[in-house]
């Protein structure tokens, strides 16, 4: 985790909500000089930094409606810096707790350089990074309408569907099967309805995102595209959740931004167990673990290193070391700008 310890005059609070903000400002001593309840509207929250304008830094925790806050402190040249959503939780345990207490509280952990910084994405990206999320979401409510449609099928004992209802020229046969229930019919016809939208809208966006990733970072997004069981969408994925690699000194920061690796806890030599599974992006973590199974289709080479690892360390254990492997392909891949190279990836393993 890393602390901005940046020095400044002037050390701003921010505890953020979507309609109020609640401001601290504080001098290099830990005097508070400005404690105010604001609109969250950038000209009244301008009009009350204005005499504290000078050495200027702004801290908001991580939270949804961050975002103009940040923009508003790019446009007129103040630094920012986002507090980390989990530490910042723990760093406010506290006997009494609210908007006042908590803004100041903020402010005097920016002065001391203890405030756990959280990666601040660019506008430029972020709208792109959050239309790829949306897309995400919009597959898994696809998935959860296959699903009942499955489940329907089973309640009433009928066979299983001779081909995957996944695609929509295999799900004619659906309608035949409830033709004599006129509920269950409705039912279905709600489902697949349903599911044709979300398709069309899932084929738009992913359109538009590739010409997006062309024109953000078209190098990248086919150095990722060599990666054997990395497609389009889990290029997208990488590609946008990471913004640039350099922002990552060294591969072990991505491995474990990614949930590559386990964090291990240890006091006095002893080890006390794991911990930190929910530290990182959580995207990353599903795209390697995606891209691990996709890398072993029609990959004997693949396949022999997957057996060599479950022999040592079962299956599970094995498809999560080879996703860390991709893993660090991808962060020298990128840092590199060369195409992935599939023997150093078994010399290596």
């Amino acid at each position: 985790m890393r602390f901005y310890s940046g020095k400044h005059k002037h050390h701003c609070g921010i505890d953020l909500h979507a309609r109020s903000l609640y401001v601290c400002v504080v001098d290099g001593e830990g005097h508070v000089l400005l404690h105010k309840n604001l609109p969250a509207e950038p000209q009244a929250l301008l009009a009350a930094l204005l005499p504290f304008r000078e050495g200027l830094v702004v801290a908001a925790e991580c939270m949804h409606c961050w975002y103009w806050v940040a923009d508003l402190c790019a446009e007129e040249g103040i630094p920012f810096v986002l507090g980390h959503a989990l530490f910042m939780k723990a760093i406010h345990g506290a006997k009494a707790k609210n908007d006042r207490i908590d803004s100041e509280k903020i402010a005097q952990l920016l002065r001391s350089g203890l405030i756990p910084q959280a990666y601040v994405y660019p506008r430029q990206m972020r709208s792109t990074r959050d239309l790829l999320r949306r897309r995400c979401y919009l597959v898994r409510q696809r998935t959860e309408l296959l699903s009942h449609i499955q489940t329907l099928n089973n309640q009433h004992n009928l066979p299983a569907f001779d081909k995957r209802i996944t695609f929509e020229a295999n799900r004619a046969e659906i309608f035949d099967r409830f033709a004599n229930e006129p509920q269950l019919a409705a039912s279905i016809g709600v489902d697949c309805t349903l599911i044709d939208a979300l398709e069309e809208q899932i084929r738009l966006l992913e359109l538009q995102l590739q010409r997006c990733a062309k024109i953000d970072d078209a190098q990248a997004f086919y150095l990722l595209l060599s990666v054997p069981g990395i497609g389009k969408i889990l290029a997208l994925t990488i590609l946008y959740e990471i913004h640039t690699i350099d922002r990552f000194p060294a591969v072990g920061d991505f491995a474990s931004y990614a949930r590559l690796v386990k964090c291990a806890h240890s006091s006095a030599g002893k080890m006390s167990g794991y911990g930190g599974a929910k530290m990182g992006n959580v995207h990353l973590k599903w795209a390697f673990s995606e891209a691990a199974v996709l890398f072993l289709r029609a990959n004997p080479r693949g396949k022999q290193l997957l057996a060599r690892l479950e022999k040592k360390h079962g299956k599970a254990k094995a498809l999560s070391i080879l996703a860390h492997r991709l893993g660090r392909a991808v962060y020298h891949i990128l840092k590199r700008k060369q195409p992935f190279d599939a023997d150093r990836l078994y010399a290596a393993a």
